[in-house]
């Protein structure tokens, strides 16, 4: 019997490594390449066996359109995984390995984009409703703009029932001073300008597009965001 495509894909020692690394963050090849330990040529070319794989996508960087960002597709792994041990017997399809677990206190986190007025507050609204008091989150911009988008307002009330018109932009600067256990960045841009927050902060990177630029819609920007925080949870949690 043939393995699955899945297991095939994900069972090289190489692309193991390149999806563990990306399993939490978004990366370009340089730094994929520092993470794994292998030539840059042989790192490409397992990233792009992922990509005709539909493991890993790729998105030009905001900040350097000869860059890209790599991304790991953790739906369709778990999807694999999943049809993977349906392959092997029946039963394993669906095992769950039970609810993941939440921390003793808060975790603080903190999310960045460049204008605090679409991505990061969407992401800042989601993860408070989705981690259900456990994670106190707050947003920011590098370059904030005067106002919340009014596509991202009703993003909010359409999904969460909720009504941020009231609230403005915040600048990174008024957090200085402030320490947060994990920082993530939805902006190519906002990720090489983000300074620290504490040491042993933890950084994120979300290649996300700005949605303003009409490049996106903001639902489709929602979902993005909405996914990469459900498979957030278990990370914060542990």
């Amino acid at each position: 019997m043939v393995p699955p495509d899945f297991l095939r894909l994900a069972a090289h020692p190489v692309r193991w490594r390149l999806m563990s690394a990306l399993a939490v963050s978004d990366l370009r090849v340089r730094e994929l390449v520092g993470q794994v330990g292998e030539p840059q040529n042989l790192v490409s070319y397992h990233l792009r066996l992922l990509r005709d794989g539909g493991l890993v996508t790729a998105t030009r960087s905001s900040l350097d359109g000869r860059d890209s960002y790599y991304h790991l597709e953790l739906d369709r792994c778990a999807d694999g995984l999943a049809r993977s041990g349906g392959a092997l017997h029946p039963a394993l399809v669906g095992a769950s390995a039970g609810a993941s677990p939440q921390p003793a206190g808060p975790v603080t986190v903190l999310f960045v984009c460049t204008g605090n007025s679409a991505r990061s507050p969407i992401a800042e609204v989601l993860l408070r409703g989705a981690a259900g008091g456990w994670v106190e989150v707050t947003s920011a911009g590098s370059h904030p703009k005067p106002t919340l988008h009014p596509q991202a307002l009703r993003v909010l009330r359409e999904r969460c029932g909720i009504d941020l018109g009231a609230q403005r932009p915040r600048h990174l600067e008024s957090l200085a001073g402030r320490r947060f256990d994990v920082v993530v960045t939805l902006c190519d841009k906002a990720r090489e300008v983000c300074p620290e927050f504490g040491d042993g902060s933890r950084r994120i990177h979300w290649s996300i597009a700005d949605p303003a630029a009409g490049r996106v819609t903001f639902d489709r920007t929602a979902d993005d965001i909405e996914t990469r925080i459900r498979h957030l949870l278990p990370i914060l949690a542990t």
